[in-house]
């Protein structure tokens, strides 16, 4: 797998997986958190069964898309700027939280499927980590390749994680209070047949439209979808 470094401008192989600890300035991770969880469309998530006890929303996009996502969800435009993959032209984006009790099952990435039933793997996927309990238990990222464990992370604050999208992967039932929370992006290179299914920008989120604006990044004229994969 080649990925391209935003902190150093340089490409690099990876074998399953890379970690860049310390991605970006703290007070960005604090804002960060806080825009998520006071987002309206941030609730008990949309996505399948794999997901217990959590709570998210997702973005869909294409690369030409991204303005209008950076425009309408500008909390999200450094982790954008720094994680998308030049290579890459479509993107499922959620932030993902997790407490006490919450897991996460064994699965393979695949959530454009529910665009394009041709849609292969994507390439990679990237995960930040905003915020972890302190002195966690459980929560660790279990990364499989063929059944054979290829890698176990233990989530640290601000670190930027990349790995191989055909990688089955799973979280660990968090045991400590407090909150896992974490900014994950699919990304996948598509053909332009597959593209053109995509969404040039839309929400999925379990959230109706008509409910209390929380959050003052409340983006207008997108589609409100529930979709399970």
């Amino acid at each position: 797998m080649e990925v391209f470094l935003g902190t150093t401008n340089s490409f690099v192989n990876v074998k399953y997986y890379c970690q860049q600890p310390n991605a970006f300035p703290s007070n960005y991770l604090s804002d960060l958190r806080g825009e998520i969880q006071a987002c309206s469309y941030f609730t008990t998530n949309n996505l399948n069964q794999d997901f217990v006890g959590t709570k998210g929303f997702s973005v869909v996009f294409q690369r030409s898309g991204l303005v209008e996502v950076e425009q309408q969800f500008p909390f999200f435009k450094p982790y954008l700027n720094l994680a998308l993959q030049p290579a890459c032209n479509a993107f499922y984006l959620n932030p993902l939280l997790l407490k006490e009790g919450s897991r996460v099952d064994p699965h393979l990435d695949r959530s454009l499927r529910s665009y394009c039933k041709t849609i292969e793997l994507p390439t990679l996927v990237s995960v930040l980590y905003v915020q972890v309990p302190l002195a966690m238990e459980g929560g660790e990222l279990l990364l499989q390749c063929q059944k054979r464990q290829v890698g176990k992370v233990k989530p640290q604050i601000n670190t930027l994680l990349y790995f191989q999208g055909n990688l089955t992967h799973s979280v660990n039932p968090l045991k400590t209070p407090g909150n896992r929370l974490s900014l994950i992006c699919e990304q996948y290179s598509l053909s332009e047949a597959e593209l053109q299914e995509i969404p040039k920008f839309t929400v999925e989120s379990r959230a109706a439209q008509h409910k209390s604006k929380k959050s003052r990044y409340h983006p207008p004229n997108t589609k409100i979808t529930s979709r399970l994969r």
